[in-house]
């Protein structure tokens, strides 16, 4: 294959392996970043391995990258990746199923719903018993309507309603929508601590994304120290064969309801 140039520079196998890249991959984003600053620093990673020097405007216009699916900044876990071609393959991300571990706080409640927000209310928590729990669970699987919450990556005028609320502006509700849970479980009751919600008030203390469409956390996320040209090659082989068995159905997505596809680029 012959070298290539980016900015006048001609460039060597490293870069000419990088820039043939093309398909869908998968990414640990831990806790803390976003899901944009995650494609950003990988995308730096991979541009310095292959000797591409550039500013970050023209950063992204030489490499073609995106993300399937927001994960929030407080939450963490599997966020598949598009690049060259791959990034037109993403949208279908948005569809494809998504499981997810949650850690529960009984007895406060915040104006976020998670442990990022400010606390509005406190109540007592001891009457809860497993038991209770486990009968909520049941009135929150199959086909049910779910309100989008306030703190969400839906949209108003262009802005994420998150982004209005920590503005302190006024926003409506979303419609509740039809969603579907396949499957949903209490793992383990440890008071305060637990894995949804009850006749309590609650928040989300963790979430952690562990299967989105046939990406899993433990089979195919790459973690940052496998952030390289050659890892990624080698990941894109292996994950061809996972899409074309992977069904169109969703699971119910807890941490940003209207999420869209975008590219690493996207705020």
């Amino acid at each position: 294959m012959a070298a290539r140039e980016a900015g006048g520079v001609v460039l060597g196998k490293s870069a000419d392996k990088l820039f043939s890249l093309s398909g869908l991959f998968a990414v640990y984003k831990p806790k803390g970043p976003t899901s944009a600053g995650v494609l950003n620093l990988l995308k730096e990673r991979l541009l310095a391995e292959a000797g591409v020097q550039t500013d970050g405007t023209r950063r992204n216009q030489v490499l073609k990258i995106g993300h399937g699916g927001t994960l929030d900044s407080a939450a963490a876990g599997v966020l598949v990746v598009g690049i060259g071609k791959g990034t037109k393959m993403l949208s279908t991300m948005l569809t494809g199923s998504k499981k997810y571990t949650a850690i529960g706080l009984l007895g406060k409640a915040t104006d976020t719903l998670d442990a990022t927000g400010k606390v509005t209310e406190e109540k007592p928590y001891d009457q809860i018993t497993k038991g209770d729990l486990e009968n909520v669970l049941r009135k929150f699987t199959g086909d049910i309507m779910q309100v989008p919450p306030l703190y969400s990556a839906l949209k108003k005028d262009g802005e994420r309603l998150s982004t209005l609320m920590k503005r302190g502006e006024a926003v409506e509700a979303k419609p509740a929508r039809p969603v579907k849970v396949y499957s949903l479980s209490l793992q383990q009751f440890q008071p305060p601590l637990f894995t949804l919600e009850l006749s309590t008030c609650a928040l989300m203390q963790e979430l952690t994304r562990t299967k989105q469409g046939p990406f899993t956390l433990e089979e195919h996320a790459l973690y940052e120290d496998k952030w390289t040209i050659d890892e990624i090659a080698r990941s894109l082989e292996h994950c061809t064969s996972l899409l074309s068995g992977e069904p169109a159905h969703k699971k119910l997505k807890t941490e940003h309801p209207g999420e869209t596809a975008v590219s690493c680029e996207d705020k």
